[in-house]
């Protein structure tokens, strides 16, 4: 089934709701803050919404119904989990690999470096990010590189959120943000130097749509590189669990239908690119794994962070989390359905968890592919 085509029509309903629910909380910097400015009827609403994408069951009739509906789903995820990733998390919303001794946010930056320097970003260059959320990513690799950096995302909220981030920070001269849907890039073509993807175009409904869509504003000879969300060789459609696991990664992360690692390269390839390298970092012999923030795990704690997130996502601390959020709900100090969300990004943590664990799912699926420069 083909996602539905984005209409004007649709753009301005989608504005003109979310300035009814976020209103000026965009502006507020403390994420937690911005959370609870939110309006309550308006989140209710959304929460709904997003729940109501998951009450049919695992049928691919049901996966088609999402990919459909990708639009939708992915901004409701967005609206409703965003103040939820900078508070709980950061304002780069990805995985990363980690050393000894290094923090979450040197983590995450020495992620997104890696990737410039497989694409070889270079000073000057005009580069394209292609799902940015609130912007970190962009920002730091601007700044890393010296390059120009125009991030492209459909959530509005989180637009105006990287562009208040980007003005804080005397970067609004080298990083520009624009709305827009991936699947139909309404950017010149052969326009940017490089494009870059970190764990964003698995919320496409069809991998080889947006990569097609990539490689068309790609300058030939230009380089794509992405970091993508798959399931491994090792997954079994058939087996229950498996699927069970599948499901829940993608229910917990707003994702239509997430694809195994042989779609993903088939679907690079068939968008006219050539794959210049392709690896699972996840496979890297590092010694803290990359899911060790969310596994609530007291061994591979190593400083006061690593404490309080193992704690915050123990099964006491998520039971404590949502007791809280529930109360706030009650009270009328913390939108509607915020302790819905809670649990949903809980769910998300427990089935990345397991499918790590398992060898069935990855985050940083690495691909480095070239436009044919003729």
């Amino acid at each position: 089934m083909a996602p539905a085509a984005i209409t004007q029509e649709d753009t301005n309903r989608d504005a003109s709701f979310v300035k009814i629910m976020h209103g000026n909380s965009a502006e507020q910097r403390n994420p937690f803050i911005s959370m609870l400015k939110k309006d309550h009827q308006a989140h209710r609403i959304v929460t709904d919404e997003y729940l109501k994408h998951w009450e049919t069951d695992n049928t691919e009739e049901a996966r088609d119904g999402r990919k459909a509906k990708y639009m939708s789903l992915v901004n409701n995820y967005y609206d409703l989990a965003t103040d939820l990733y900078e508070e709980g998390w950061a304002q780069s919303f990805h995985f990363c690999r980690f050393a000894i001794g290094e923090s979450l946010l040197q983590a995450l930056a020495r992620h997104e470096h890696y990737l410039a320097y497989m694409i070889n970003i270079r000073e000057g260059m005009k580069v394209l990010d292609v799902g940015c959320g609130v912007g970190r990513p962009a920002r730091e690799i601007a700044t890393f590189t010296g390059c120009n950096v125009v991030g492209l995302n459909n959530n509005s909220y989180q637009i105006e959120r990287a562009i208040g981030y980007a003005k804080k920070e005397g970067l609004a001269n080298k990083v520009s943000f624009v709305k827009g849907d991936f699947m139909n890039i309404e950017l010149f073509e052969n326009s940017f130097d490089a494009v870059y993807a970190i764990e964003a175009t698995v919320h496409a409904p069809s991998l080889q749509g947006v990569y097609e869509q990539i490689f068309r504003v790609l300058k030939p000879g230009g380089i794509f590189g992405v970091y993508e969300w798959v399931m491994t060789d090792d997954y079994d459609d058939n087996n229950s669990e498996h699927r069970a696991i599948r499901l829940g990664i993608e229910r917990g992360d707003g994702i239509a239908n997430m694809t195994t690692r042989r779609h993903a390269v088939q679907a690079i390839k068939a968008a006219g690119f050539t794959l210049e390298h392709e690896e699972d970092l996840a496979k890297r012999p590092d010694q803290l794994p990359w899911y060790y923030p969310i596994a609530g795990e007291l061994r591979h704690i190593r400083s006061l962070w690593d404490l309080m997130s193992a704690l915050r996502l123990t099964k006491m601390g998520r039971t404590a989390m949502g007791t809280l959020l529930t109360a706030l709900e009650s009270v009328s100090m913390a939108p509607a359905g915020t302790a819905d969300t809670a649990r949903e990004l809980s769910l998300a943590a427990d089935s990345l968890v397991a499918g790590a664990k398992a060898g069935l799912f990855t985050p940083m699926y690495l691909m480095i592919a070239k436009k044919p420069s003729s």
